[in-house]
């Protein structure tokens, strides 16, 4: 009679976890690198001061990470260059998507890159629907509005939403808009691993970075960088670019390969909230109530789909 019993619900708990496993480690990747980003300003301002003005910083911060993956990349040069077209695209898209957003920090307001960048939640949810017709729910919905809504409070923005008006608009808008569609790439290209995209994203990454650094030094836009320095700074540089920006770099893939890219758009939103608090701690920066309910309302867009399915799938079927 136990066995009769125990074995529905043990049907149902694996029923109901299976699909929670893989979808949560990538929600977790997804929140991980976000909060990675959120202070990678830490080491980018450490670079400035050390002689890497603008792009380069980013550039030399990426070149450690690249540099410790390329006997990897060799090593499956022939699975990577063989992978279909789907693979290439989607890795090169990412790369540029990245080199943009770094690039548009130059040429606007931080304000102006975040809150542009940060329609990615709506291309990611749009652009799924038109090719896998994954629905845009009404939690979805409400998620992308608080999302929006913790944005606008740390910032302050009281004058309406920002308008693209120069260079450095236009490549925050595009940036988001290519990470959801890169991102989409991803979890369609069911052939390659999220480790293959991951490759391929700091590779195209740290070489479209080295591409613009070098474009807006020559035009007269930034300063150059001072390499002498470079022996000085590598007892900090290493560390930092394999423990933080490598892994951070491939969950930043992990998530795009399991999930919706809205819904890692929505995620990647821990950034904001750890690079404001980090901010205020480690600067003079303002964090007072209004950052608080600011990182608060984040918060809740990025779990609330989280909380809504796990409270949905764990709700038990009524008998037909």
């Amino acid at each position: 009679m136990l066995e009769e019993l125990s074995l529905p619900l043990s049907n149902r708990y694996v029923e109901f976890m299976i699909p929670f496993q893989t979808e949560s480690l990538a929600k977790v990747a997804s929140l991980y690198a976000g909060c990675v980003f959120g202070l990678y300003w830490i080491p980018l301002r450490a670079l400035v001061e050390a002689g890497f003005p603008g792009l380069w910083a980013t550039v030399v911060l990426n070149a450690v990470p690249l540099a410790f993956v390329l006997p990897v990349i060799f090593m499956r040069f022939s699975t990577l260059a063989s992978a279909g077209a789907l693979f290439h695209l989607g890795s090169l898209t990412l790369g540029i998507s990245y080199t943009f957003y770094m690039t548009a920090f130059v040429f606007t307001t931080v304000v102006n890159v975040v809150v542009l960048y940060y329609l990615l939640p709506v291309w990611g949810f749009l652009l799924a629907r038109i090719f896998t017709g994954d629905r845009i729910t009404g939690v979805r919905v409400m998620s992308m509005i608080l999302g929006f809504s913790g944005i606008f409070v740390i910032f302050g923005v009281n004058q309406g939403f920002p308008l693209p008006q120069n260079p450095g608009d236009w490549m925050a808008l595009g940036a988001g808009f290519l990470w959801a569609g890169g991102s989409l790439m991803v979890l369609m290209e069911q052939k390659n691993t999220a480790v293959d995209f991951g490759l391929g994203f700091i590779f195209w990454g740290t070489i479209g970075a080295t591409i613009m650094a070098v474009a807006v030094t020559a035009l007269g836009w930034g300063s150059e960088a001072d390499f002498a320095e470079l022996s000085d700074i590598a007892v900090w540089l290493i560390p930092v670019g394999l423990l933080m920006v490598l892994p951070a770099s491939f969950a930043t893939i992990f998530g795009p390969k399991h999930l919706n890219p809205g819904v890692v758009g929505l995620l990647f939103m821990t950034e904001i909230s750890v690079g404001a608090t980090s901010a205020a701690i480690l600067t003079d920066e303002p964090f007072g109530p209004r950052q608080i309910t600011g990182v608060i309302v984040i918060s809740i867009a990025g779990i609330l789909e989280t909380a809504w399915d796990f409270f949905t799938r764990s709700k038990p079927k009524s008998a037909p």
